[in-house]
């Protein structure tokens, strides 16, 4: 089901579309009323069907646009991601920290550059393993 932003949306990019379309068939009539010949009235007309077809195209893009932004907003309220971090800084919220998780942004310098991580398995003892 479309939410009601994206409804609204795509109503007036239609709009827009018919508007452009009128556009379009006005400036035909103008165009053939002043053509001479049988050639320049066949080029006023095709000058239409192109404009019509780029406010066709304009719509497409629109409606693509608004469902892309409903996603995007679905998405993010679902998996509760908080806003991108600033470059070389961490956001870590209440709910991740709860879950345990922890994100390094992409792209940003290891805050520990040259000291080393002790790497799992240590003796080849796992973190809760109970045998010996």
């Amino acid at each position: 089901m479309q939410s009601a932003k994206e409804k609204l949306s795509n109503i007036a990019s239609s709009a827009k579309e018919h508007i452009e379309v009128y556009k379009a068939k006005g400036e035909e009539k103008v165009e053939k009323a002043a053509a001479r010949t049988e050639e320049e009235k066949k080029i006023a007309e095709e000058r239409r069907k192109a404009r019509e077809a780029e406010a066709k195209r304009e719509l497409h893009e629109a409606k693509a646009k608004h469902a892309a932004e409903k996603l995007s907003r679905k998405q993010r309220h679902l998996h509760h991601h908080p806003d991108p971090p600033l470059v070389g800084g961490t956001t870590a919220t209440a709910t991740d920290l709860h879950h345990g998780h922890h994100h390094q942004p992409v792209g940003t310098a290891n805050p520990m550059a040259g000291a080393t991580a002790p790497t799992y398995p240590l003796g080849n003892q796992f973190p809760g393993n109970k045998h010996k």
